[in-house]
C-alpha cells in the first residue's frame, strides 16, 4: 500500500480569518454599477431597499482583506477546511505525467460551495434586524444553501424557483423547505414581474429575480439575495483558494495551471483570487483557465 496520500486536511483552526478582495490588485479605477432607474453610477440609496448597509460596504470596499466574523467562521466549521485531493485515478487514465489536484466544495451541508457566501450574506442581513430574504434559485444550488443559512440565524426565506427546474428536481425544492423555506414556481401569480410573464411557462432566471427583487423592494424588513456576480459574493468565496494554497503547501506543490468552471463566477473567482493576487504582487506565473458552458 503506498504512503503518497490522497487527501491534504486542513484543521478548523486554519479557517481563513480574513477574505481576499482583489478589487485593490487590479489597475484602473474599477466601473461603479448603474441605476437601472437614472443610468448613472448607483450609489447607496439605490442599494439599500434590498441590501443591508454591511453587504454594501464589502460590494464597495477597496481593502485588501476583510475581516470574517467570528459567527461566520463558527459556522464555516460545518463543513470548512474542504478536502483537497490529489487525482491519482485519473492521471493513471490519462497516462499523463501530469499531477493533477482537485478541491472538494461538496462536503457542505447543501452539497455546493453556495453556503460559503450565503451563510455571511444572512449573517449581515440579520445583524440589520432584517425578517426575511428572497432570492432566485435554478437548478437548485443557490436556493438551498440561502435556506440553509436563513435557519442557522432565524431569518425567513422565499425563494422564486425557475418553472422548468420546480417541475424537473423536486427533491431540491423539498431540500429548501426541510430547512424552512417558502419555494414558487417562476413566474408566479404573486408579482407583478411574474403575472407580466406569465406566458414563459418554463420561467427563467432574469424573471425569478425580477420577482424576488420585487418582493424585496416593497418591504423594508425583506431583502434579497444574490449567490453570483457581485463583488461581495466573489469575496466570500475566497476561502476556497486560500485553502487551497495551504493545502498544495502540505503536497509539496506549486500549480502550473489553475482551472475552475465558470457559471456566474463565484466558483471560479473563489478558487483562483488569492492565486492570482501572487501573479499581481509577487510575480508569480500561474496560469489560469475558465471553463464556460457555451451557454454562459
Amino acid at each position: 500500500m503506498s504512503d503518497e496520500p490522497t487527501k491534504f486536511l486542513l484543521s478548523e483552526r486554519d479557517i481563513p480569518t480574513h477574505w481576499v478582495n482583489l478589487l485593490p490588485d487590479l489597475p484602473g479605477e474599477p466601473l461603479p454599477p448603474l441605476s437601472p432607474a437614472t443610468m448613472e453610477p448607483a450609489g447607496p440609496d439605490d442599494l439599500t431597499p434590498i441590501f443591508p448597509m454591511g453587504l454594501i460596504g464589502q460590494e464597495v470596499s477597496m481593502e485588501p482583506e476583510i475581516e470574517i466574523p467570528e459567527e461566520v467562521r463558527e459556522a464555516y466549521k460545518l463543513w470548512r477546511p474542504t478536502p483537497l485531493y490529489r487525482a491519482r485515478r485519473l492521471e493513471k487514465a490519462l497516462d499523463t505525467p501530469a499531477r493533477i489536484y482537485y478541491k472538494y466544495e461538496g462536503v457542505s451541508p447543501a452539497g455546493s460551495h453556495k453556503p460559503n457566501t450565503a451563510v455571511p450574506q444572512a449573517y449581515e442581513n440579520a445583524q440589520a434586524g432584517i425578517r426575511k430574504i428572497t432570492t432566485e434559485t435554478g437548478a437548485g444550488q443557490w436556493g438551498s444553501s440561502l435556506a440553509f443559512a436563513c435557519g442557522m440565524f432565524g431569518l425567513e426565506c422565499e425563494v422564486f424557483m425557475v418553472g422548468s427546474s420546480y417541475d424537473q428536481k423536486p427533491y431540491r425544492r423539498s431540500m429548501m423547505e426541510t430547512w424552512g423555506a417558502t419555494v414558487h414556481r417562476s413566474p408566479s401569480q404573486l408579482t407583478d414581474s411574474g403575472r407580466a410573464n406569465a406566458a414563459h411557462d418554463t420561467g427563467s432566471l432574469g424573471i425569478a429575480i425580477s420577482e424576488a427583487v420585487e418582493i424585496a423592494a416593497q418591504n423594508e424588513d425583506i431583502n434579497y439575495a444574490l449567490g453570483s456576480v457581485l463583488n461581495h459574493v466573489l469575496l466570500h468565496q475566497t476561502v476556497i483558494g486560500q485553502e487551497t494554497i495551504a493545502q498544495m503547501e502540505m503536497a509539496g506543490e506549486e500549480p502550473d495551471v489553475v482551472i475552475a468552471c465558470v457559471g456566474g463566477g463565484s466558483n471560479f473567482g473563489g478558487l483562483v483570487f488569492p492565486w492570482l493576487r501572487r501573479n499581481l504582487r509577487d510575480g508569480a506565473t500561474t496560469r489560469f483557465i475558465g471553463a464556460e458552458p457555451a451557454a454562459c
